[in-house]
């Protein structure tokens, strides 16, 4: 296994998946911040140092998971785009 590989997958064990835990959507070490959410606060422009000051029992590395977690779900569909 490869450092990148073993890195990725110290990151994704920060993502939970619970059902008790909002309805089952990964979240962030089963503190209720889903994935989504978070993916959601970077994608609209916040820097990292933003997301962490909001939510202070955030923490750098738990970014960087929700980030490999949306990296690895995209490997995992095959993607088709639509012309407009």
């Amino acid at each position: 296994m490869t450092t990148a590989t073993q890195s990725a997958n110290s990151l994704l064990s920060r993502i939970t998946i619970d059902p008790e835990i909002c309805h089952g959507k990964p979240v962030i070490r089963g503190l209720r911040y889903p994935v989504e959410s978070i993916l959601e606060y970077l994608s609209a422009g916040d820097s990292f140092e933003d997301v962490l000051a909001e939510f202070s029992d955030l923490e750098r590395d738990d970014l960087r998971a929700c980030i490999e977690f949306a990296n690895q779900s995209l490997k995992l569909r095959s993607w088709q785009l639509i012309a407009a």
